[in-house]
C-alpha cells in the first residue's frame, strides 16, 4: 500500500478542478480522484468516493463552485437554470447527512448576494464561500477536539465505529478528532474500531488513520463490543454523527444504536462528537430523519466477492438512530452537552 502523510488532505482544490481521496480503494491504495463538474461530485457521493457527514457537505459546496466556472460563458437565463439544476442534483446525492444540505444553502445564500454580477464575479464568489467552508470546519473539529479530549482519561480505552475522522470531515475529525487531540495533549490511549458492516469504513479507513499516527488500534466484529463491555475492556465510547434532531436523538451509521444501548447496560459513557452543522432544529425527532437505503450488494458481497445465496432478500438502511435518553453528551465546537435536549440544542445557537 502507499503509505500517506499524517496531514490527510481529504480533498482539495488544484488546478481549478477538485480532488478527493478515493475511499472505496483504501487501504488497499491510495489515490485522488480529480472532479470537474456538480453532476461529477454528486456521483462521487453517492458512490461513495467521499463520505462522511462534514466532507461531504465541503464536497457538495465544491461541486456548485465548480459548476459555476464551467457554465461561465453561458447567457444569463441558462446559467441561473443550469445553476439551479446542480444544486439540485447534489441535494439528491445522499438524503441522511444534514451538512449536505446546510453546505448548499451557504452557497445559495453566497450566490445571492452577487447574482447580478458578471458570471466570473459570481464563480469567484463561490469558489471563496466553498474554501471558507472547508477551512471551518476544520477549525470546527480543532475545537471539538479539544472540548471533547478533556472527557478522555488516561490510559482511556475508547470504542469508535465507523470513520468520523480526517477522512469525513476537512480534516482532524470529529470522534477520531476527539482521540487526536487527546493524544496531543499527552494522554495514552487505545482505540477499539468496529469494522462498520457492511461497507467496512472502521477496518478500511478508521484502523488505516490511527495506523499512519501510530495510535494503537484494534479491529473487533461488530458483534464483539458487548463482549468486551462486559469483561471491562472498554472505558467510553466516541462516534460521530450525520444529523442530530431538534430532540438530541443522533443518526448514525448502522450498528450505533446498539452500542448505545449496549453502553448504557454497562454504565459506560456514549459521547457523540458532533459540529453544530449536523444539528437539524428543523426536525423535531429521530423518526423524522430520513434514513438511506443502499444497495443489496453492499450486503450481500463485497466488491467483487458475492457470498450471500443468490436471490436472497436484502435490506440496508445506512443509518440508525439513538434515542437522546442513550447520549451521554454532545461535543460541540461550543462545549459539551451533557443529556441533549429540545432546551439545550436551542441554546447551543442562541449564543
Amino acid at each position: 500500500m502507499t503509505q500517506a502523510n499524517s496531514k490527510i488532505e481529504t480533498l482539495r482544490w488544484r488546478d481549478n478542478k477538485l480532488e478527493m481521496i478515493d475511499q472505496r480503494i483504501l487501504p488497499e491504495r491510495f489515490e485522488y480522484v480529480t472532479f470537474d463538474s456538480a453532476a461529477a461530485v454528486a456521483e462521487g457521493i453517492r458512490d461513495m468516493v467521499v463520505r462522511g457527514a462534514p466532507a461531504i457537505g465541503c464536497a457538495s459546496a465544491y461541486g456548485i463552485a465548480l459548476e459555476a466556472r464551467r457554465l461561465e460563458r453561458l447567457p444569463e437565463k441558462d446559467f441561473e437554470s443550469a445553476l439551479e439544476k446542480s444544486f439540485t442534483e447534489l441535494m439528491h446525492s445522499r438524503p441522511t447527512a444534514v451538512n449536505l444540505f446546510w453546505a448548499l444553502q451557504r452557497m445559495r445564500q453566497a450566490w445571492s448576494t452577487v447574482k447580478h454580477q458578471s458570471h466570473a464575479v459570481i464563480a469567484q464568489k463561490l469558489l471563496n464561500e466553498a474554501k471558507a467552508i472547508q477551512a471551518e470546519d476544520l477549525r470546527v473539529n480543532r475545537a471539538i477536539g479539544k472540548h471533547g479530549a478533556a472527557l478522555i482519561k488516561n490510559n482511556a480505552r475508547i470504542l469508535t465505529y465507523c470513520n468520523a475522522g480526517a477522512l469525513a470531515t476537512a480534516g482532524h475529525g470529529t470522534a477520531l478528532g476527539v482521540i487526536r487531540s487527546a493524544v496531543e495533549a499527552g494522554n495514552k490511549v487505545s482505540v477499539f474500531t468496529g469494522e462498520t458492516r457492511p461497507f467496512l469504513q472502521g477496518a478500511r479507513l478508521t484502523a488505516w488513520e490511527l495506523v499512519q499516527e501510530n495510535i494503537p488500534v484494534t479491529l473487533i466484529t461488530d458483534n464483539m463490543a458487548g463482549h468486551l463491555m462486559s469483561r471491562g475492556e472498554i472505558d467510553v465510547v466516541v462516534v460521530g454523527t450525520d444529523r442530530v434532531a431538534a430532540n438530541g436523538d443522533v443518526a448514525n451509521k448502522i450498528g450505533t444504536y446498539m452500542l448505545a444501548v449496549l453502553a448504557q447496560r454497562h454504565h459506560i459513557p456514549f459521547y457523540v462528537a458532533c459540529p453544530l452543522s449536523s444539528i437539524d432544529l428543523g426536525v423535531a425527532n429521530g423518526p423524522a430523519i430520513p434514513i438511506e437505503e443502499r444497495s443489496a450488494s453492499e450486503v450481500s458481497g463485497f466488491r467483487h466477492t458475492q457470498w450471500a445465496a443468490e436471490g436472497v432478500k436484502v435490506r440496508n438502511p445506512a443509518f440508525d438512530v439513538t434515542p437522546a435518553e442513550l447520549v451521554t453528551g454532545l461535543i460541540t465546537e461550543k462545549g459539551v452537552v451533557l443529556s441533549p435536549n429540545r432546551e439545550k440544542l436551542k441554546k447551543l445557537f442562541e449564543k
